[in-house]
């Protein structure tokens, strides 16, 4: 080869690599704080043209759901030279494969996403690796400041910038912001204090009984506002992407359903009394157990209890009794009255709700009328049973429960399921069940406590088995208000399979506890004086 072709190839080599290098220190140095800074706003621009995301909180204003700048580690692939090293530092100080971080490593451009979210034990790791290519950067993104608590009310933002689950998945079309203007703030009627106080009692009663899950509802009966509303299990919403069982996400009190057991009773003795039907001092014998159709109903324990009235039925928590109320009434009235309470619809409150249409009940077979009088073989949720108790407790009309507050909020009418004289016969039989009952554990000195008691055999279905019949698990709930008779709140506690055999150990005690907590937070006036021993 001649001399001036090897010269030409040279020459043209080194033109080459001086563009080539002269491209690099533009992009690099000229351009490189430029380029920086456009890769940080990658994530955030498609929110800015879309409006930042409303803000999500407790009624007395402290935060639920908040935007937050985010921490983020970002890579310049063109300006590391050593990448296998580079990626060998940064896997470590990031708990992340080495393979992952190279392969970010060796693609030809400016910016590859390392991880986002990272801590700042994180952070400090890679300020003090100092490695030149490896940045920080932020993105603007969705933080819960109270991690678990309320977790399944509130849900979570997904990857996809849409809410899942609880107020953010509700109310996703409110929040979120469009055309440059931000989304609407939501307010809840959640009590951060109440809320907490319930977490706190579930979380005890797990390390008391072993609870394999449970739920608690405090409402305000005459507005419908959700005071509380906690589960058990729950979640960070922070972390939601590493929750390994996502039935965790699911709000127990209006995605589950349960049957509710002895707590069912005064809804078949409301009814029973609004059509006049029995007193609360109607008697009637029990002989223990009842026969219908071929199939044998007994009490609790096999016990006996001779003649009784309705008052008592409800203090010993007799099913042959509730049997009885709802043998007088009249199956198709009994089914009227259940349609009434609404126990067959979605109860209207602004989350994700189910309901079970309640088919093999429906089916008309008269053991199942029996069973449903006492509260078994029906299937409803947790919000249906304490929006039907709250009509008790507010003179007999029943109103729609809610958790976010809403703009014009004037004086709420429910419908009038039974009569006023009808809530206040109800509400002095319960009042009975906590005095003179096998519950005078939920008794508040100073205050009248209306409740009831109810444990109920686990069906294999509703615990998500295909199989008929039911486990040997139990659902243990109590439910109650007060003051009895100018009632403030309503609570419902129910606790899946505690290691108790009722819901008077198990139950009871923790509505006592949340209720004397509310009682003394409200600073609700006592309704008689109560007698010291000096």
């Amino acid at each position: 080869m001649s001399n001036w072709r090897i010269n030409f190839i040279f020459a043209l080599l080194f033109i080459c690599g001086a563009v080539i290098a002269g491209r690099l220190f533009y992009l690099q140095i000229v351009k490189g704080d430029l380029y920086k800074a456009w890769a940080q706003g990658l994530y955030s621009k498609d929110e800015q043209i879309v409006g930042e995301r409303g803000e999500i909180f407790f009624r007395d204003g402290e935060s639920l759901a908040v935007n937050a700048d985010w921490p983020l580690v970002f890579a310049s692939p063109m300006e590391i030279k050593e990448k296998e090293t580079v990626a060998s530092k940064v896997a470590e100080a990031l708990s992340l494969e080495e393979s992952f971080v190279l392969d970010k490593l060796e693609k030809d451009d400016m910016y590859e996403l390392i991880k986002k979210r990272v801590s700042q034990q994180e952070i400090q790791k890679i300020t003090e690796l100092n490695l030149k290519g490896i940045n920080l950067g932020k993105e603007n993104g969705r933080f819960y400041p109270q991690e678990t608590l309320a977790s399944q009310l509130v849900g979570f933002l997904g990857a996809d910038a849409k809410g899942q689950y609880g107020i953010e998945g509700y109310y996703n079309e409110t929040l979120r912001g469009k055309n440059n203007q931000r989304g609407q703030d939501v307010f809840l009627t959640v009590d951060y204090s109440i809320q907490f106080k319930a977490e706190e009692l579930l979380e005890q009663a797990k390390a008391d009984l072993d609870i394999e899950g449970g739920e608690i509802i405090v409402m305000n009966p005459s507005s419908g506002e959700i005071l509380a509303l906690a589960n058990f299990p729950n979640f960070n919403p922070n972390q939601y992407s590493s929750v390994p069982d996502f039935a965790v996400f699911r709000n127990g009190a209006t995605q589950k359903i349960f049957e509710p057991g002895s707590v069912f009773k005064p809804i078949t003795m409301a009814a029973a009394l609004e059509d006049q039907k029995i007193t609360p001092q109607t008697t009637y014998l029990d002989k223990g157990k009842v026969t219908i159709g071929g199939w044998t109903v007994s009490n609790y324990d096999n016990r006996v209890y001779g003649e009784q009235t309705m008052t008592n039925v409800l203090e010993k928590s007799i099913n042959t009794g509730a049997v009885f109320a709802e043998g007088e009434l009249g199956h198709s009235s009994f089914l009227e009255y259940l349609d009434k309470f609404g126990f067959f619809n979605l109860t209207g409150v602004d989350l994700q709700e189910i309901y079970s249409e309640n088919r093999e009940f429906k089916k008309g077979y008269e053991i199942n009328f029996v069973t449903a009088s006492f509260g078994q073989g029906i299937e409803i949720t947790p919000m249906q049973l304490i929006r039907a108790f709250g009509a008790i407790a507010n003179n007999g009309q029943m109103v729609d429960p809610f958790v976010a507050k809403k703009e014009k909020q004037g004086k709420i009418e429910g419908d009038s399921i039974i009569s006023p004289k009808t809530a206040a016969q109800l509400t002095a039989m319960l009042v009975s069940v906590t005095e003179n009952g096998f519950v005078k554990s939920a008794r508040i000195p100073g205050y009248h406590v209306a409740g009831k008691t109810g444990t109920s055999q686990a069906s294999f279905s509703a615990l998500g088995e295909d199989k008929r019949g039911y486990s040997d698990k139990t659902w243990q709930s109590f439910i109650g208000f007060a003051p009895a008779f100018n009632p403030e709140f309503v609570i419902l506690i129910k606790l899946n399979n505690p290691k108790t055999k009722t819901a008077e150990y198990s139950a009871v005690p923790v509505f006592q506890k949340l209720a004397k907590f509310i009682i003394d937070y409200y600073q609700i006036p006592p309704e008689y004086e109560t007698s010291t021993n000096n």
